[in-house]
């Protein structure tokens, strides 16, 4: 029961900040940067995505707990039960955690970068906050709380790159039809300095499912060798 609850305030929390984002958010002219890029709404951020796919991931979680199934055991999962711990793994919690770590590390570095000051008056701090920190707290505590059997890692990074890419791509997208980049950093780079930019940015994703996936072995590994213990004795019976 505390585990529904629990994926119901993340669901209520997080599609409530994606319905006020689009319905509300709403810059005065002299900080649009052009009528194609402001048409785009919030869809052009990285973060916005991470949204709605956090909201995807716990409503996804919710819909296990009544058709699936959070069982620590051998048996065969139900799709649903798979789809949940592959999503976790790929992309819930590598890019909850990279949208959190580079917004804050940036912020800390040169806020004007990232998130001008001049947004102050027009972007609630809570909905700041929602964004970027709270898809931490809420990813951690899934991992801290939910046993789950990760991927094999080609598998789990390969989904990953994908969806990296993918945003990359519309990344682009909209620069050349605009002629803006969504964040202003990459405005003050050169393309060399760009495509370094990429790299350590999918080096440090990379690296975050790593933890991810050390995390989970420290935390579950003693439970996962038991299963396959067991699971061995089993095959020599």
């Amino acid at each position: 029961m505390l585990r529904h609850v629990y994926y119901i305030i993340a669901i209520v929390h997080f599609y409530y900040g994606i319905y006020y984002a689009v319905r509300y958010l709403r810059l005065p002219a002299h900080l649009q940067r052009g009528e194609w890029f402001e048409s785009i709404g919030r869809f052009k951020f990285l973060t916005f995505w991470n949204m709605i796919l956090q909201s995807v991931y716990f409503t996804i979680c919710l819909i296990n707990d009544f058709f699936g199934n959070n069982d620590i055991s051998i048996k065969e999962k139900p799709l649903i039960r798979k789809l949940k711990d592959y999503m976790y793994a790929t992309v819930a919690f590598p890019l909850a955690m990279f949208v959190g770590v580079q917004f804050w590390a940036l912020m800390a570095i040169d806020r004007e970068l990232v998130f001008p000051k001049a947004l102050d008056p027009f972007f609630p701090s809570w909905l700041n906050h929602v964004m970027h920190t709270n898809i931490v707290i809420f990813t951690v505590l899934e991992m801290v709380t939910t046993f789950r059997v990760y991927p094999k890692r080609s598998k789990g990074l390969t989904g990953l790159l994908v969806f990296l890419a993918v945003y990359l791509v519309w990344l682009h997208i909209i620069y050349a039809n605009s002629g803006v980049w969504v964040y202003p950093v990459l405005e003050v780079l050169n393309w060399w300095q760009r495509v370094i930019f990429y790299i350590v940015s999918l080096c440090i994703a990379c690296g975050l499912y790593l933890i991810g996936e050390t995390l989970n072995k420290a935390i579950w590994g003693k439970v996962q060798k038991q299963l396959e213990a067991g699971k061995g004795r089993k095959k020599t019976k």
